[in-house]
């Protein structure tokens, strides 16, 4: 049976086709869970007609009904695993970063947040056989601190083309949180010209944190962050891609931020992640992985350095 197109949704024809196409809104399944307010934003269209549009494409992409766990089962057979190039850390997550998922890094300033994300992105490039995924990969760098030179003092240690690996790499500076939203759907378009399994936003909360200030944008922040999170989520399934991103702690212990060695971003953040991982320093040189949430494993701690090679046991 041939894949359905934008087309064979009920009342869209060419024209709205195009503008859908426009937007971005290439794909049924990312109409059929699309907002009707941003689908009739993007597209130029009534916010009713958003909505009939929507339940169309939810119809042709045959979402919202139940399945057997057997299915689901059959499913999860596509869930792949990418190395974090340390063993200890791997057997802590059952093997590695896990596909259609979302990883949260978090920890304190120097803990090696960005390191272990440098390290994910080279390993990503490598074959399969090798614990890679054989993909290019695509940064949010929203704190200006992607090294090429660091890629390449890994990718040598691996014994790979480091030149090879930094085309490989996509990287894009987000100036604000709006620009980073913006940014998930500019991957999207870029994942259906290149095989991208392979996402991280380093890091998630900075520009949240600073442009929401105060009590009274509490509510706003964590709605736009929450909309964001579901948009990594949604690449992470379209793609079986792995979402890794970084976080933050609360500098000081207080009502808006809570506890300091808590995640900033709250519930929504922590709903919404799949796996959240603590990130500490330990002593001589050595850092310290704590998984403190998972569907699926228990917590646990893994002891693993950063050198100049990258991440090892």
């Amino acid at each position: 049976m041939a894949a359905k197109t934008l087309e064979d949704i009920p009342g869209v024809g060419p024209a709205i086709a195009e503008k859908l196409r426009e937007g971005g809104y290439t794909d049924l399944m990312v109409i059929a869970v699309a907002s009707p307010k941003d689908l009739a934003e993007t597209c130029e269209i009534g916010e009713k007609k958003a909505m009939d549009i929507i339940e169309g494409a939810k119809l042709c992409a045959d979402i919202g009904g139940f399945e057997t766990g057997d299915n689901i089962l059959e499913r999860r057979k596509a869930v792949t695993k990418l190395t974090t190039g340390s063993k200890a850390f791997n057997e802590l997550l059952n093997g590695g970063l896990e596909s259609q998922a979302i990883v949260e890094f978090f920890g304190e300033f120097g803990s090696c947040k960005t390191q272990v994300c440098f390290q994910l992105a080279v390993n990503a490039t490598l074959p399969e056989e090798k614990g890679g995924l054989d993909s290019d990969v695509i940064i949010i760098d929203t704190e200006n601190t992607f090294r090429p030179e660091r890629i390449i003092q890994m990718a040598n240690f691996l014994g790979v083309d480091p030149d090879y690996t930094l085309r490989r790499i996509h990287v894009a500076r987000a100036f604000n949180s709006q620009h980073q939203i913006l940014l998930v759907d500019k991957a999207l378009e870029l994942a259906q010209q290149k095989k991208i399994r392979l996402m991280i936003v380093d890091s998630l909360t900075s520009h949240f944190r600073a442009e929401y200030l105060g009590r009274g944008a509490l509510a706003e922040r964590q709605q736009i962050l929450n909309r964001h999170m579901h948009d990594l989520l949604n690449f992470a399934t379209l793609n079986n891609a792995v979402i890794a991103v970084t976080n933050q702690v609360a500098a000081k212990p207080d009502a808006f931020f809570g506890d300091p060695t808590r995640p900033i971003g709250g519930h929504i953040v922590g709903h919404t992640a799949t796996f959240r991982l603590y990130l500490r320093k330990g002593k001589g040189g050595k850092r310290i992985a704590r998984l403190i949430d998972s569907p699926n494993l228990p917590e646990g701690e893994a002891v693993f350095m950063v050198t100049e090679d990258g991440i090892k046991d």
